[in-house]
């Protein structure tokens, strides 16, 4: 290194005669706009660091559960559709037949704080949240939660969430996704529907596989499609909705068994009572995309079935409150996305509001 002269800097002492390797100084006001650039690059990279540990803390718990929420006995569960948009909220379960106590239908004093969910289903001390994320592609999971509603297991998933189900002990979990379309109202669709067995963690990624039976003879179809699956209380048998060549079918499946029969033609989105001796479901009585259902109810001992009050089209796999009364959603009024209505399972009386802005219905006994 070249020694700097005097004349280079007046003001500074001659250097010593033996070659030094430490730079010159340099003047105060470099040393400040380098103290200023760590600084300012010390800052950067703390904030990117945040960045990135917000974001992960987002990607790890993306439920957006609160601690303080979960599933209490004897509250009604739902998705909001209005404000915070697809959280899980309660409200007090309405006594068995009917109205909550000291309430009237359609009184909205709901607690907040549950997951983001597209659907949501729950039972005993497990929930189970579907949710849609935008991306490119987008992207789908089933979330399942304990009885805090918080992550034990994420699926990834193809597809839109359509139905969800847990049966009454918590311990099966069915979902079904549109592969194509979005609409059962048309023929150009497709689903895919699984079943996961929490205490053993097996999953059927497609139940479209198991061994099929309809009118008394095994069948087969590549146009075969599941949805709406509803378990029986010894999470063995099982009820769900089959599709093909432009009928429907309900079917009964064994899971031990692992085989699967058609009962009845014209049954949608079953959806088994507590007691396990009545099935509601939406039959199809117009032809068309355009208001074809009204939901109906099945005895199972008889094979007979009846109309609810509710001659609206309801495109919902219906939820038991109680051994008397349904849970649905139907579009909203006043511009609301969904509401929730509740009607006697037998027959008689007449369709309540139960809850504005809402959908997916379930009640925790």
């Amino acid at each position: 290194m070249t020694r700097p002269s005097p004349a280079d800097h007046p003001d500074t002492p001659q250097a010593p005669t033996a070659p030094s390797h430490r730079p010159p100084p340099l003047p105060a006001r470099s040393r400040r706009a380098r103290i200023l650039a760590v600084a300012a690059a010390g800052a950067l990279l703390a904030a990117v660091a945040v960045g990135y540990t917000v974001a992960s803390a987002r990607r790890a718990q993306p439920t957006d559960t609160a601690s303080a929420f979960g599933l209490d006995h004897g509250r009604l569960y739902f998705r909001s559709t209005g404000a915070g948009s697809g959280r899980v909220a309660s409200l007090p379960a309405p006594a068995p037949g009917g109205r909550t106590p000291g309430t009237a239908p359609g009184d909205d004093r709901r607690t907040t704080g549950g997951p983001v969910c597209d659907r949501f289903h729950a039972a005993a001390d497990t929930g189970l949240c579907l949710q849609r994320r935008p991306g490119i592609p987008p992207r789908s999971y089933a979330v399942v939660l304990d009885g805090r509603l918080r992550e034990r297991r994420r699926i990834a998933l193809t597809g839109i969430p359509n139905r969800a189900r847990v049966s009454a002990s918590g311990r099966m979990l069915s979902w079904t996704m549109f592969a194509t379309g979005d609409s059962y109202a048309t023929t150009s669709f497709s689903t895919r529907t699984s079943i996961l067995d929490t205490r053993t963690g097996y999953l059927i990624k497609n139940i479209e596989e198991i061994p099929l039976t309809l009118g008394g003879r095994r069948y087969h179809s590549p146009d075969v499609n599941y949805w709406g699956v509803t378990f029986a209380r010894d999470d063995n048998l099982f009820y769900a909705t089959v599709s093909t060549r432009g009928k429907t079918y309900l079917v009964q499946g064994d899971l031990r068994k692992w085989v699967a029969h058609t009962v009845r033609e014209n049954v949608e989105c079953p959806s088994l009572s507590p007691d396990d001796t009545r099935l509601a479901f939406k039959k199809r009585v117009r032809a068309g995309a355009t208001d074809p259902w009204r939901l109906y109810v099945l005895d199972l001992r008889t094979l007979r079935e009846r109309p609810v009050a509710e001659t609206r089209s309801v495109d919902d796999q219906a939820a038991w409150l109680d051994d008397r009364t349904l849970a649905y959603a139907l579009p909203g009024r006043d511009g609301r996305r969904s509401d929730v209505w509740t009607v006697p399972a037998d027959g008689g009386g007449a369709p309540s509001l139960r809850v504005p802005d809402a959908s997916s219905p379930v009640r925790v006994p």
